[in-house]
């Protein structure tokens, strides 16, 4: 009988693992390429690597850091907050309110933000004087217009009302994506449009805006580099006055470089952990951390199984 069961029984399948050739190749050749680029960096002595270590850490460029944080910082609560009234100001009912909303996303969408730069710096020349008062009213405070509209505040004011339309377009779009029975529940309970915005809308049209909030963060820490045409001292404009001094242009290009990519790189984490917080509630199985993936957690299926 045992033989005969045996003799049933069906072959063992002999699993072959698929041999993926291309990729071995292909990893090849970037290790290669990789590691002949960074020999020709290690052995050219053109690129100067001492004279980046010797600036790296320098005063000049380390203000010029700072100056650029911080103009990534206003200019980014500037853009989030007006982006957020100008999507809210799109989806009114109103034609007049959406309609401002609109011009306003065209005008600033459809002009170079260099140019915007250039316009703000020299707004002095069609407002010699800023007044703040009632419109048509009186008017309680007068300014200098040059003295108000230093190149730092203009490439503040540059840079937020610009990255505004972009940011308006975001929320826009993560309020779109909710579905409107959300919207139509929360007026059923007696919300207002604002409540409901604010409470119900906005909180789940994070897991869309947060994405494209972070690239935009991103971009706009490299854009700053613009204000340098203003002669405002960020990051670039403080390195380009080191070179014009000692004529060391490329490893003091490099310095730039390379706080320019540890600030990004330092951005990216940052959005990586933010977008995990705000899709806890949509996914199930959230990506792994970069220390999760370190140190893997035991399967718990294998554990309950004897």
């Amino acid at each position: 009988m045992n033989t005969d069961a045996e003799a049933l029984r069906p072959e063992e399948i002999k699993a072959i693992p698929v041999r993926h050739r291309g990729r071995w190749i292909a990893a090849a050749i970037i290790v290669v390429l990789g590691a002949a680029l960074v020999d020709s960096m290690r052995t050219n002595d053109r690129f100067q690597w001492a004279i980046v270590g010797e600036y790296f850490f320098s005063s000049r460029v380390m203000h010029g850091l700072v100056v650029t944080l911080e103009l990534t910082a206003l200019s980014m609560v500037i853009g989030i907050v007006l982006g957020v009234v100008l999507a809210v100001m799109r989806l009114s009912p109103n034609p007049l309110v959406s309609g401002a909303s609109w011009i306003y996303v065209w005008l600033f969408r459809g002009t170079p933000v260099l140019v915007q730069i250039l316009l703000w710096y020299n707004i002095a020349a069609l407002y010699p004087r800023a007044s703040l008062g009632i419109p048509f009213g009186p008017q309680f405070a007068d300014f200098s217009t040059v003295s108000l509209i230093t190149p730092f505040v203009a490439g503040v004011l540059a840079l937020g009302l610009n990255e505004g339309a972009y940011m308006a377009e975001i929320v826009r779009a993560g309020i779109i994506s909710v579905e409107e029975g959300q919207t139509e529940a929360a007026q059923s309970l007696g919300l207002t449009r604002l409540q409901t915005v604010r409470r119900i809308v906005l909180p789940q049209a994070m897991l869309v805006i947060t994405p494209p909030t972070g690239n935009e963060t991103i971009s706009m820490l490299k854009t700053t580099s613009l204000v340098s045409v203003i002669a405002t001292t960020d990051l670039l404009y403080s390195v380009q006055l080191i070179y014009a001094v000692n004529y060391r242009t490329i490893p003091l290009l490099f310095v730039a470089c390379i706080w320019y990519l540890i600030v990004t790189t330092v951005l990216s984490i940052g959005q990586y952990y933010l977008e995990r917080h705000f899709g806890r509630g949509v996914t199930r199985d959230l990506p792994q951390t970069p220390l999760q993936r370190l140190r893997p957690r035991p399967n718990r299926s294998s554990r309950s199984n004897p």
